[in-house]
Formats: structure tokens, C-alpha cells, sequence
């Protein structure tokens, strides 16, 4: 099977798709012109500039170039996380982009090296979009969960120096806090994965379908692709929310925020 090429004029037909949401917008007054504007140009920049790039990388096949590649995906992840965690008095880029950055290399070394077996386990055509399938998941749970643990932190202040008071170190005094952004943060990955199928045809499954893959073997890389993106989510979450945690006390188990 064919895949359907795209022409030029097919995609400035698409542009009428963001004209309607434009218009949406002025009829009312929602003020999001600019922005949809602003963001249909980024997203012809950025994804034509990105295919360029992957072509280069899926070309040359060397793996210092494609880890190098996947680190600098992760960092604008975690600029965008910064970006979205309204938070000033914690510096949280550092500890979660070296965090991302130790724990995703793991997950998608393990799926291709380790689950699907492919030689070398840098193929970039695999590892690339696996990876960038974990780090664009993992990312909403992690901004989720880390503005629900500052929000927390600040509401329940009295609670917890109650707690340093008779005695509890910080791990014990935001327990259940912790637990509570953790949960937070995995809920709209076990969501999916109650959905998948049902509600929706997934990015994997859909782009292999419509690249002429069977239908069968679409599936079972979506159910790895599932149930990779809960294991990064939950290891995700788990430590970069333990380590910016940390940051919130002082050695003497004051609070810090």
C-alpha cells in the first residue's frame, strides 16, 4: 500500500481548519487571534525544520548524535515544564531535566534494546519517535504534578510545621502529599489506557495504519507504546517530584517556599 503524499496546496488547504478557530475566536471575543496565528507559523517552522534534521540524523546512524539529539528534546521539555510550573522561588529546570534525562534514556534504551530487540538499539528511526512518545507524555503528568505539589505545600504550611513540631522530618511531615501529586500525575495515563481503542485510535497505531502497516501488528506496538508511557510516567513523576520536594526545605527541615 501507497502512502498518500501530502502536496503544498493540500496543506495550505489546512489553513482553512485554523481559520475557523480564528473566527471562533473574534465572534467571541476570546482575544486567542495572535496566538493562533503565532502558533500555525511555529508549527510549520519547527516541524519542517525538525524533518531536516531527522533526515540528517536517520542518515548518518551514529549513536552520540541521536543520544545528543533526544538530550536536547528533553531540555525544551523541561523548559517547557518550567515554563508552565508558575513557580519563582524554586529552580526546578536543573533538577528536572537531569532527572528526564537519566530516567527516559533508561525507559527508551530498555523498549528498544531490551523489548523490541532492534540492532543496533539506536536506530533512529525507533528510538527517535519512541523516545519522543515518552518524554511529550511524561511531560503534561510532570507539570501537573509538580504545580499541584507547590499548591499543596503553601495551602497546607500550618499542617506541616505542625508536624516538624512534633518532630517529623520533611519525607514524613508531605507523605501524603507526595502521594497525592504522584497519583496526580499518573491518573491521565491510566485514563488512556482504559480509553485506548475505545474513545480513540492512538498516534503509534494510527501513523503505522496509515503507512500501510497491518492493522494486527499496529496494535502490539501500541500496547508497548501504552504501556511504556504509564512505566515513564510513573518513574517521571516518582523522582523528579521527590527530588524538587527536596528543594522546598532546608537542611534543618524548614520550609522553604
Amino acid at each position: 500500500m501507497n502512502v498518500v503524499e501530502i502536496s503544498p496546496l493540500q496543506l495550505v488547504l489546512c489553513l482553512g481548519f485554523v481559520l475557523i478557530a480564528g473566527i471562533s475566536s473574534l465572534v467571541f471575543r476570546l482575544g486567542l487571534e495572535k496566538d493562533l496565528a503565532w502558533g500555525t507559523v511555529r508549527t510549520f517552522a519547527q516541524l519542517f525544520l525538525v524533518g531536516y534534521v531527522l533526515q540528517f540524523i536517520f542518515d548518518i546512524k551514529n549513536p552520540y548524535l541521536i543520544l545528543l539529539y533526544y538530550a536536547w528534546m528533553i531540555f525544551w521539555a523541561a523548559q517547557t515544564i518550567r515554563g508552565r510550573v508558575k513557580e519563582k522561588q524554586v529552580r526546578i529546570f536543573a533538577p528536572t531535566f537531569i532527572s528526564m534525562v537519566i530516567s527516559y534514556m533508561i525507559v527508551a534504551i530498555t523498549v528498544t534494546a531490551g523489548i523490541l530487540q532492534i540492532k543496533p538499539w539506536y536506530t533512529p528511526q525507533y528510538f527517535i519517535p519512541l523516545g519522543g512518545m515518552i518524554i511529550g507524555n511524561s511531560m503534561n503528568a510532570i507539570s501537573i504534578a509538580l504545580d499541584r505539589m507547590f499548591s499543596d505545600l503553601r495551602n497546607r504550611r500550618d499542617e506541616i510545621e505542625l508536624a516538624f513540631c512534633l518532630g517529623a522530618t520533611y519525607q514524613e511531615a508531605t507523605s501524603d502529599i507526595l502521594r497525592d501529586v504522584i497519583k496526580a500525575g499518573m491518573i491521565p495515563s491510566i485514563n488512556a489506557l482504559m480509553t485506548v481503542g475505545l474513545v480513540s485510535l492512538p498516534g503509534m497505531m494510527t501513523g503505522q495504519i496509515l503507512a500501510g502497516q497491518e492493522p494486527q501488528s499496529a496494535i502490539k506496538y501500541q500496547i508497548v507504546v501504552m504501556l511504556m508511557l504509564v512505566a515513564s510516567t510513573a518513574i517521571g513523576c516518582t523522582i523528579i517530584v521527590q527530588v524538587v520536594r527536596r528543594l522546598c526545605f532546608t537542611k534543618a527541615h524548614q520550609i522553604a517556599i
